[in-house]
């Protein structure tokens, strides 16, 4: 987390990447925890000799999985404010899962910085893009723009 001394100073990186994540493991594990956890166990996440016989050659990720990692993968994207009292998920503006993740691949997260409004005294709007990039593929699986809340004072 890098902190951020002042809102002058946080608006001169809207429009800039402000962060790369390390590259995260989705296993096959992984993927079988967040079947159980969601109840979602249709075949092409768990079932490896039906999925093998599918068109992407094996199990997936669900991309809801891949979407929740954002919250792993956003660790290194975190701009704070100095003083401020706490962050949150405000939601997305819009998500699309464009690619999916093959059990077995590495993720990790690209963030851009587009804007920071203040929505009420003390609270602070962010909209960040961000890109959930698989390795070795040049398609992203995830594109959105996430917005979070930041309140000081």
């Amino acid at each position: 987390m890098k902190t951020i001394q002042t809102l002058a100073e946080l608006a001169t990186y809207v429009g800039q990447e402000v962060a790369v994540s390390p590259w995260v493991d989705i296993t096959q594990d992984r993927v079988n925890q967040f079947a159980d956890a969601t109840g979602d166990h249709q075949w092409i996440h768990v079932d490896r000799e039906a999925a093998a016989k599918a068109p992407f050659g094996g199990t997936i990720a669900h991309g809801f999985l891949v979407l929740s990692m954002l919250a792993r993968l956003s660790a290194s994207a975190d701009l704070q404010l100095q003083g401020a009292k706490m962050g949150m998920n405000y939601g997305f503006d819009k998500v699309r899962m464009t690619n999916p993740v093959r059990s077995g691949s590495r993720i990790r997260g690209r963030f851009v910085l587009r804007d920071i409004v203040e929505r009420a005294p003390g609270q602070w709007l962010t909209t960040t893009a961000v890109a959930v990039e698989v390795e070795g593929q040049s398609k992203p699986a995830i594109v959105a723009e996430w917005l979070g809340l930041q309140f000081t004072g």
